[in-house]
Formats: structure tokens, C-alpha cells, sequence
């Protein structure tokens, strides 16, 4: 229908033009010194009208020419830009910072810059060509200024493979800026960073922010946070006031674990607070059973050991085959004198997982009662199961 349209409209044309050539006898005179030219006005329309047709072909051609080349260079750049990130995830960087470097180059589209750029210094810094990337990540600053987050995740990332916390923290500090709820793989990137930093109640408000998150796993944020407060413990052990005031405004949720509960019995140990020491044991206990804070419970030893043996007795009427439970209650009695009770208690032990350990605490108890024979037999087969662990 159009086609038809379009030959009756230039049949119309082709009409008036033809009319309009029968009636018009006017007549044009052209001056160009020393020249004169006289056209009959009909020959100077034609001729108009070729000209302008001319000049449309020419103007079309040539923009035909610069489009293509327009095209063509988006072109190779868009595939120069598919060819670096390809490389990149198949490990091969020189390749992925070539094509990268040379889309850089082509293209003029903000967002595909920084995305070249950063290929570029992912890729140098993996070659470990450092002033490279540093070069990549200032184009991407400078010629795509609206990319910051993409450009400023990749600094802070390359920052911390470096170990650079601090130079990290500032480029977080930086992206923060911005304002916005940050994304899940930003949190973690300062997760990484406070603690390379030990800033272990950074972590510790962290690992709250990410517990809100969907997809994330729980249980591994609980182990995060858990660690956090196992390190603020140790770097408290130094001071008896500064680990009380921590210790007591911790969640109970983090004093029954036995991980935490461990490192505040060694620091209170290491301090000489042997009653604060067990009584982080009792309330461990109580929730989660771990056998390193039983072996603990004979180590700090002092007035309350009868308190202890009790205690002691009590885990035992639930654990009443536990190698460990009755080798601290073999210890605890051997202090408080009881060595009928310690005797008893020891060897139970060694029937029921024979160690280096028991056979130690019987031969000192074989010692303090004067049986030397028998101290040094468990002596002896105590160094057999050092040797025999070494081996």
C-alpha cells in the first residue's frame, strides 16, 4: 500500500513539473566575470534540484563512511572488552590486560572504561605489575568518575591481597561515602580488613550486620563473632580489671561457649585468679562439654580444691567413663591428699584411655607416697607414649 502510495505522489510530482515546465518561459541570467550565462529558468531548476540531490548523496555517503567507522571501532571494542574478561576468568592475565588496555582505548561509554580499567588492574596486579595497576585504577577515576563503586571495590580488594588494611579501611571509608546500604560483598571486604587490623570490635558489629542478611550463613558469622571475642579475651589477659570488666559484659550466649570460656580460664590462669578461672569452667561445663576445659580444671589448684572435687563428682554421675574427668579428679584428690580416691581415679582413667598424662599424675602420686619403683614404671611407660605420639 505505501509502495503505491509513493508512485502516485511521484506521479503527481512528475505532473506539475511537467505543466509547470510548459507554462514557466522565464529566463535566468548568471554574471561571472568576464562570463555571462543566460538559462532558461526551467534548465536552472533541473539543475538546481541535481545539485541538491548531489550534495544529499555526498553528505550521505560520507556520514555513511565515518558511521561505519563509528561502528566498526564499537564494534572491536565491545570485543576486545568480552575478550579481556574471558581471559581474566580463564587465568590468563597478560592476555586479559592486553585486551583490556586496547578496549580502553576504543571505547568512549563511561561504564565500559571502568570496567576495562578494572580488568586492566586485576589483571597487572595478579602480574604483579603494581604500577600498572595503579595507572588502570587512576584512568578509572578520572575518566569515569560516576563508576566510583566499582572502581573503589576493586582498590579496596587489591588492597587487602596486599595486606594493606589501613589503605583499605580508607577506601572503604571512601565508598561509604556515598551513602546507601552497602552490599553484602562490601561488608565482608571490611569484615577482611578490621581483622587484619584487629579491631576485633569492628568485627564483632559486623558480624551483627551481617546475621541480618538473607543468604548468608549463619553459622559461620556465629564462628566469626565467636573468634572476635576470643581475641578481644587474649589481648585483655595482660590486665586482672580490664578482663573482669569485659568478662562480666559479655552476652551469656558467648560465655557458654567452650572456645571463649577456654581462652578466659587461661588468661585468668595466667593472671593467678584460679577462682575466677573455675568458675568460667562450671558455667561451660554446664552448657557444652569440652574436654580441654576439664583438663584445665586441675591446673589452677588452691583452697577450693575440695570444692572442686565435688564438683567434679557431680559431671562424673554423667560422664561416668570419661578418661579426662577422672584424671582432673585423680589430680584433684592427689592435692587435697585424698590418695586412696586419686589412686582409684587415675587408674580408671588409664583403663579407659591409657596416656602419657595418667601415667604421669600415677607416678607422682607413687612418688609422694614413697613407692619409687612404681613411679618410675609409669614414668617409663609415660615417655613410651610421648615417643610413640613423636613417631
Amino acid at each position: 500500500m505505501r509502495l503505491i502510495l509513493w508512485l502516485l505522489a511521484l506521479f503527481a510530482a512528475a505532473v506539475a513539473v511537467a505543466l509547470a515546465a510548459k507554462y514557466n518561459t522565464g529566463h535566468v541570467l548568471l554574471i561571472m566575470q568576464p562570463y555571462r550565462v543566460e538559462l532558461s529558468l526551467n534548465i536552472f531548476l533541473i539543475g538546481l534540484l541535481v545539485a541538491f540531490f548531489v550534495f544529499y548523496l555526498a553528505v550521505r555517503l560520507l556520514a555513511g563512511i565515518f558511521g561505519f567507522n563509528r561502528r566498526h571501532r564499537h564494534k572491536k571494542a565491545e570485543y576486545m572488552l568480552l575478550t579481556g574478561i574471558k581471559a581474566y576468568f580463564e587465568g590468563n592475565y597478560a592476555r586479559a590486560k592486553k585486551a583490556a588496555s586496547i578496549a580502553l582505548k576504543l571505547t568512549e561509554h563511561k561504564t565500559e572504561i571502568a570496567i576495562n580499567a578494572v580488568i586492566a588492574a586485576r589483571s597487572a596486579h595478579k602480574l604483579k605489575e603494581f604500577s600498572q595497576r595503579d595507572k588502570y585504577l587512576a584512568t578509572a577515576k578520572e575518566e569515569a568518575p560516576d563508576e566510583r563503586v566499582l572502581r573503589l571495590v576493586t582498590q579496596t580488594e587489591l588492597q587487602l591481597s596486599d595486606g594493606k588494611h589501613e589503605e583499605a579501611l580508607n577506601s572503604l571509608q571512601d565508598l561509604y561515602s556515598t551513602g546507601g546500604l552497602q552490599q553484602t560483598a562490601v561488608i565482608l571486604l571490611e569484615l577482611d580488613a578490621q581483622q587484619q587490623a584487629g579491631n576485633w570490635d569492628a568485627v564483632i558489629e559486623l558480624t551483627t550486620i551481617l546475621e541480618g542478611r538473607r543468604h548468608f550463613n549463619k553459622t559461620h558469622v556465629k564462628q566469626l563473632r565467636h573468634n572476635a571475642y576470643f581475641e578481644n579475651i587474649k589481648e585483655k589477659s595482660a590486665d586482672l580489671h580490664s578482663l573482669n570488666k569485659y568478662w562480666k559484659d559479655l552476652p551469656i550466649e558467648e560465655k557458654r561457649n567452650s572456645e571463649i570460656a577456654i581462652a578466659a580460664t587461661r588468661a585468668y590462669i595466667t593472671l593467678g585468679n584460679c577462682e575466677a578461672a573455675n568458675r568460667v569452667i562450671e558455667q561451660s561445663v554446664d552448657a557444652e562439654w569440652n574436654p580441654e576445659l576439664i583438663t584445665l580444671y586441675s591446673q589452677c589448684l588452691g583452697y577450693h580444691a575440695n570444692r572442686q572435687i565435688e564438683c567434679a563428682e557431680v559431671w562424673l554421675r554423667a560422664q561416668p567413663n570419661n578418661a579426662y574427668l577422672l584424671l582432673t579428679l585423680g589430680k584433684l584428690c592427689t592435692h587435697c591428699e585424698l590418695w586412696g580416691k586419686a589412686q582409684n581415679y587415675l587408674e580408671a582413667s588409664l583403663s579407659v584411655e591409657p596416656g602419657h598424662a595418667a601415667h604421669l599424675a600415677l607416678a607422682q602420686l607413687n612418688e609422694k607416697l614413697g613407692k619409687h619403683e612404681l613411679a618410675i614404671d609409669h614414668y617409663n611407660k609415660g615417655l613410651k607414649f610421648t615417643l610413640k605420639q613423636l613417631n
